[in-house]
């Protein structure tokens, strides 16, 4: 009752399209598991060559979404991974140069909460979505927010993604508010175990952290972190630029107000890898001209009445 008094009205009129969480699992009798969550939400699987609900691709003016699930086989020998491989064989980056993914629990995290917990996840999948060079990814999980730099393997790379966490989106759980890098906040190697998939906590190998379990001061892969509930817009300018803005609840109540804001730049002519070829389109010319007639506003926030599901709204503004 409580999610149709409050998400009915929004759901019903603003297209958005989702991606199951941990407290979507609900495991129940048999074995059966997200039974409400494929009840409630249809996304296109089918559409985008899918035999699963629980992940998906779609464009959405002159981005190719790819929407990942961590709570069902992502192992590179499984039907997940064969999918994605295959669904981004397909990405054409003429038509949408931007690539973005998007799955619930992040791979980078410097918070105390959930700190390495899906690293077998990211030892998987990180290659592959590096290698066909996507630009954006989005997590939740963390009750928190945190911005990454470009980043590979833990390392500083110019042609890895921005990693961005925006599940503050607000819950029944208050707000993350350690980090790992804190003294005395660092998680042991038993904390953090996912509900699906194994452990694979690790030291670093190199870097100022090398052979610890955490750092001793904010990662340099990490930008910008704060803990506050919010929600994000990324709004595609071009084929070259894009605006990220981070807002937190209480900006509303200042004009022009935000949290944090930084322009996303594609430069896929540094960087190399096995893509159809970059967008022919000038810099100047703006996909609203070339593939859309608006500007794609596209509003990223982990909402607390689906503690679990990232969930992205689609709205177009003139």
């Amino acid at each position: 009752m409580i999610s149709i008094l409050f998400m009915e009205p929004l759901t019903s009129r603003v297209p958005m399209m989702v991606i199951e969480g941990n407290h979507e699992i609900e495991p129940q009798v048999s074995g059966i598991t997200f039974k409400s969550y494929l009840t409630r939400f249809a996304v296109p699987s089918a559409e985008s060559g899918s035999k699963s609900n629980l992940y998906y691709s779609f464009n959405a003016g002159g981005v190719h979404f790819i929407m990942l699930g961590a709570y069902v086989d992502y192992n590179s020998t499984g039907a997940q991974y064969a999918w994605l491989k295959k669904d981004l064989d397909l990405v054409d980056r003429t038509v949408t140069p931007w690539l973005v993914a998007a799955w619930h629990p992040p791979w980078y995290n410097s918070y105390s909460s959930h700190y390495q917990e899906f690293e077998c996840m990211r030892q998987e999948m990180e290659a592959i979505l590096y290698q066909y060079g996507v630009d954006i990814i989005f997590s939740g999980h963390v009750h928190a927010y945190e911005r990454m730099n470009r980043v590979y393997n833990y390392t500083l790379d110019p042609c890895g993604p921005v990693y961005i966490i925006v599940g503050d989106g607000g819950n029944i759980e208050q707000v993350d508010v350690d980090f790992a890098d804190d003294p005395g906040k660092c998680p042991s190697a038993g904390d953090n175990t996912p509900e699906f998939g194994g452990v694979c906590h690790l030291n670093f190998s190199s870097g100022p952290a090398k052979g610890q379990f955490c750092w001793n001061r904010q990662p340099d892969w990490s930008a910008y972190r704060e803990s506050s509930f919010g929600h994000g817009i990324l709004e595609v300018m071009n084929s070259t630029y894009a605006l990220w803005t981070w807002h937190r609840n209480q900006d509303v109540y200042n004009e022009d107000s935000h949290g944090d804001q930084i322009y996303i730049v594609r430069q896929p002519e540094l960087c190399s890898k096995t893509l159809k070829a970059p967008s022919s389109l000038p810099p100047s010319l703006s996909l609203s001209e070339a593939c859309f007639h608006h500007h794609s506003l596209l509003i990223f926030s982990l909402y607390s009445l689906l503690i679990g599901a990232l969930s992205l709204s689609l709205c177009h503004s003139a």
